[in-house]
């Protein structure tokens, strides 16, 4: 560290700008109160009926971004974090505020357990192909 002529020490980058926390973005969260399990790859769609986010006075920055991206294209929580240059868990919790807040939804992938047997889509398009 060096002083400078005031004898105070600059332990800060001039050319980093402002820097947020994660946690402060997050208001200290790790979680929203809806508990919303958002995987890597769900998608966050926009609602169509939903205000202006940038008139909601408690949304932060970062809720509006989101918001914004998703008007222009669905976005996976992955996609949103290297958009945003954000951490996944600060992306969830902001999603799961919007969420909650009716400005987007998600559309999670169905699980593999839920998908249909393989065998069982090949013994249907062998049946069609036989008609």
């Amino acid at each position: 560290m060096s002083a400078d002529g005031q004898g105070r020490s600059h332990w800060f980058d001039d050319e980093a700008g402002p820097v947020v926390r994660p946690y402060a973005m997050t208001r200290g969260r790790t979680s929203t109160r809806g508990q919303h399990r958002l995987d890597l790859i769900a998608v966050v769609v926009a609602e169509p009926q939903a205000d202006d986010p940038e008139a909601d006075h408690m949304l932060s920055p970062e809720h509006v971004d989101i918001v914004e991206l998703c008007r222009d294209l669905p976005q996976s929580v992955a996609e949103l974090a290297a958009e945003l240059d954000l951490p996944i868990g600060v992306v969830r919790v902001l999603v799961g505020d919007l969420v909650d807040a009716e400005f987007v939804h998600v559309n999670r992938p169905v699980p593999p357990a839920e998908l249909p047997d393989e065998g069982i889509l090949r013994d249907v398009i062998n049946g069609l192909r036989a008609l």
